[in-house]
């Protein structure tokens, strides 16, 4: 399979990189504790003030924790496990790391752009840098001639498609319900947007990742065989990326934030998604392809 040896180099990187940042996110605790700020728009706001996140704001500082642990126990041991069976010639493995590293790099980006300031900026922005390559070449040693001979169900596929349209749609509603209200009454800014610049995960949600999922889905619902791949891998990164919100959902509620009603939804999407994510790897045909296979073909 092409470019194993430098997707298994690149994967050890981060996965040294990662659980380092990990560990320092979860066991860092010097600093004050929690104080009051008062932003450039008079919003008073609680400051974590302990640890690597200490200048973030006490709600979203305790969900960099527990993405943190989702990270350490999930995302790394399945990285590991998709790239020993990528060198192995593993079709399933190279789904299942595909999918992962786009969990790291969606990751690492957003830890780049909203974190902060820290100590570990540059081994955010090396991860960014680190997983965008490995995923990339894991993503291109799909061979385009035999992607449509991958997936035996293609009414699974269908069904997991409008899942993930109907999914996407059902976030930026939500996301729009929290942008456009302010700019109709001429407050401008929501309340969610705290100290931070700008609303970073809305923006990326809306102007990326969602419009990603959409295409992807509908294209699986034309049977389109790229549409086959791109919901397939998106599934595996969502299943990863629902188990660190519901991971974030639970830190918050330990804290005594309100989390009805997303303490119900977050964990059924989660579940949603592995189940897709499992069934449609269970039914990919399981060969080993040889180096020869993956030549492009016309």
């Amino acid at each position: 399979m092409k470019n194993n040896r430098i997707v298994t180099i690149l994967v050890l990187l981060i996965t040294i990189l990662s659980g380092y940042a990990a560990v320092v996110g979860i066991t860092s605790d010097d600093g004050p504790g929690e104080y009051e700020y008062t932003s450039i728009r008079s919003d008073d706001i609680t400051i974590y003030g302990k640890g690597i996140y200490q200048h973030m704001s006490a709600d979203v500082a305790i969900q960099g924790i527990a993405q943190d642990y989702v990270t350490l126990f999930i995302g790394i041991p399945l990285l590991l496990i998709g790239s020993f069976l990528f060198a192995k010639k593993s079709i399933k493995g190279q789904l299942l790391l595909s999918g992962t590293l786009m969990y790291f790099l969606v990751t690492y980006l957003f830890y780049t752009a909203m974190g902060m300031y820290n100590s570990l900026f540059l081994c955010y922005v090396l991860l960014l840098c680190l997983s965008f390559f490995a995923f990339m070449l894991t993503f291109s040693s799909f061979d385009p001639g035999n992607i449509g001979k991958l997936f035996r169900s293609q009414r699974l596929l269908q069904y997991a498609g409008i899942f993930l349209v109907l999914n996407s749609l059902m976030v930026a509603s939500l996301w729009l319900s929290i942008i456009i209200p302010p700019l109709l009454d001429g407050s401008v800014y929501p309340g969610q947007l705290q100290h931070y610049t700008t609303l970073v995960v809305q923006g990326f949600d809306l102007g990326l990742l969602l419009p990603i999922a959409i295409v992807s889905g509908a294209l699986a619902v034309k049977r389109n065989s790229y549409g086959y791949l791109f919901t397939t891998i998106y599934l595996i990164f969502l299943s990863i990326l629902m188990a660190a919100l519901t991971s974030k959902i639970i830190f918050m509620a330990s804290s005594g934030e309100n989390v009805i009603p997303v303490i119900f939804i977050m964990p059924a999407i989660c579940l949603i998604s592995v189940a897709f994510s499992a069934a449609i790897l269970k039914r990919v045909d399981p060969g080993s392809l040889s180096e020869e296979t993956h030549t492009c073909t016309h």
